[in-house]
């Protein structure tokens, strides 16, 4: 099914559905549950290319978990352009009340948001998210910009003073959590000065996992007609230096595992690695063990940690 090219996507008011998702050999289930953003940062073209916010119908969300639970799957991931503003658009319901409708189906035992907006990320909600058990301790939670100048000019809604009391509060209230993010370099008007903002303050969180991408100017933006564009090597060598900070943070949060039994979802053989098997902990760290893909693929077991090697972490399993 696709949506006629006749339709106006602004005026379009409600979610279009397309379809119960493919059924894979994985162990993740992606559930799209809304569509569409209200944000409009300047360099962004969704807005303008998917249009205004539609939730999901939250039956219909339930209707497809309860498939995948039959199916087999053991982790759901919450999936949409703006997942946070879920419900906005629908009577007496939000995020949290899906999160935890879903939390409610038997044979579900992780659920994953894709990605969440700092904002959202209130003393409330994740008080209440540390409390559901199935919630996996990761969150990706988008930056952008460790400078506030650079965050004003990209339409962002946030200080990095509130984005810093944000992951501050999920390491306060979540144990061994991972946080991930996206950072942007060589944003307009970027200086030097800007960047090495950004670069302390990525550096003072040292996040898990950190995504890291040039600005690219996008026509029906704001942003493509802003003065003073960044030279493409300067953009370059800015993404190397976050880059190697980020697999130096990525490092040192697998190293702090060494020594502790994680649970371990498994999913496939490792390439490159004959005789292990690779899973995901709830909190996105990567683990190879030896085994048999057959005996392992979509289960969970407690794993030792041994040690890094090659992006993973080795262990072997407990109890077999």
């Amino acid at each position: 099914q696709k949506l006629s090219v006749v339709n106006n996507i602004m005026t379009q008011k409600e979610y279009e559905e397309f379809g119960v998702t493919a059924y894979t050999e994985r162990t993740r289930a992606y559930i799209k549950i809304q569509d569409g953003c209200n944000q409009y940062c300047t360099y962004c073209i969704i807005p303008y290319a998917r249009g205004p916010v539609r939730s999901r119908d939250p039956k219909k969300v339930l209707d497809e978990v309860k498939r995948f639970a039959d199916s087999g799957y053991k982790e759901i991931v919450l999936t949409g352009i703006h997942i946070a503003s879920y419900g906005k658009d629908l009577k007496n319901i939000g995020l949290l009340d899906i999160i935890k409708m879903i939390h409610e189906i038997d044979g579900i035992k992780r659920i994953r948001l894709s990605s969440i907006e700092p904002t959202f990320l209130t003393e409330e909600f994740v008080k209440e998210i540390a409390n559901l058990p199935k919630m996996c301790r990761h969150y990706h939670v988008s930056l952008q910009s460790g400078c506030d100048e650079t965050l004003k000019r990209m339409g962002r809604r946030y200080t990095t003073k509130e984005y810093k009391s944000v992951i501050d509060r999920l390491r306060e209230y979540i144990k061994d959590v991972a946080i991930t993010t996206d950072v942007m370099v060589g944003f307009p008007g970027e200086t030097e000065e800007e960047f090495l903002k950004t670069y302390k303050f990525v550096e003072e969180i040292c996040f898990s996992k950190m995504h890291v991408f040039k600005y690219s100017r996008r026509k029906g933006t704001r942003a493509y007609n802003f003065p003073n564009q960044v030279a493409n090597h300067i953009k370059e060598d800015r993404s190397k230096k976050l880059i190697e900070l980020s697999n130096r943070c990525e490092y040192k949060f697998m190293e702090s595992f060494i020594g502790k039994t994680l649970e371990v979802l498994f999913e496939q053989p490792v390439k490159n690695m004959e005789g292990y098997v690779e899973g995901l902990t709830d909190n996105y760290l990567s683990i190879a063990v030896k085994g048999d893909i057959k005996l392992l693929r979509n289960e969970i077991f407690p794993v030792k940690i041994k040690e890094i090697k090659d992006n993973f972490l080795i262990g072997e399993i407990e109890g077999i």
